[in-house]
């Protein structure tokens, strides 16, 4: 059995480190774009995010004053669990207390903050179902600076790759500066709206520089990847080689009638950390 204490234990120190360190993948797609640019704003400005992320380290605290909306994607294996959903409230507000966190949570309509980063639905939990005799949490603080350019498109069929590649860079080049680039872009194809949408959060979570494991699919990537670096938006929309790190497919079979394309847009702090527990 995994104990409550365990869940909780464990989101709180996940919360912490993803608010704290940036993953050494990420960190590394960022000081090569630095080595890359010759852009003299573009150099000043990833400077800053490298002299940020080192920061954030040496001092333990957050490495940015938005602390996001607390995500936890859960694969469950066959094994019990002593209130999942209560354990992860639990380390969600414990996180918030003890980083802290800034509490970010509000009711949509009222604005009136709930004080703990809890709510009604969040933290916003993804249960899936695996093989195994462990489970894997995987928190992901999202930004909103960020989650505020995402979009999702209900194409055609007939719209096919080029459609896709065309709606994703139009979704970059509308978002410009304001989700604090380099950016990491998730798209989601297929499945029903809500799904492509979720596949996209979802691809954000793989590590960046590393290529889909369908080569049609990484393809892709490739291309849409070039196009958007193309744009000139640059470090925090001021202009340079790198405007996105990376761009991230994910993909379900869809309806015959449909062809859902979901974009989650990511600023440079791609904070998420995982961890398996086993019961003992």
């Amino acid at each position: 059995m995994i104990s409550q204490k365990q869940i909780e234990e464990t989101v709180c120190n996940l919360l912490k480190q993803a608010v704290i360190e940036l993953p050494p993948d990420v960190t590394r797609a960022l000081e090569e774009a630095y080595q890359k640019e010759d852009h003299e704003l573009a150099l000043l400005n990833l400077e800053a995010i490298l002299k940020n992320i080192r920061t954030a380290r040496e001092m333990g605290i957050p490495m940015c004053q938005d602390t996001g909306l607390p995500i936890v994607f859960v694969k469950m294996g066959d094994v019990s669990a002593e209130n999942l959903y209560e354990g992860i409230r639990k380390g969600v507000e414990r996180a918030t207390k003890e980083i802290p966190l800034r509490p970010n949570v509000v009711d949509p309509l009222t604005r009136i903050n709930t004080g703990n980063n809890l709510g009604v639905g969040i933290p916003q939990i993804d249960v899936e179902l695996i093989k195994g005799d462990y489970l894997e949490l995987t928190v992901f603080p999202k930004g909103f600076g960020s989650e505020n350019n995402n979009a999702l498109k209900m194409a055609l069929p007939g719209e096919g790759v080029d459609g896709i590649k065309d709606f994703v860079l139009e979704t970059v080049m509308k978002a410009g500066g304001k989700p604090c680039p380099p950016i990491v872009v998730g798209v989601g194809i297929g499945g029903s709206s809500d799904m492509a949408l979720k596949l996209a959060k979802k691809a954000l979570l793989r590590e960046v520089g590393e290529p889909h494991k369908q080569g049609r699919i990484a393809q892709i990537e490739k291309e849409i990847l070039e196009s958007v670096n193309k744009t000139g938006i640059g470090p925090m929309g001021l202009g340079g080689k790198t405007t996105a790190l990376d761009v991230k497919i994910e993909l379900a079979d869809t309806h015959t009638a449909g062809l859902p394309i979901g974009v989650c847009i990511q600023c440079w702090a791609d904070r998420h950390a995982s961890a398996v527990i086993k019961p003992k």
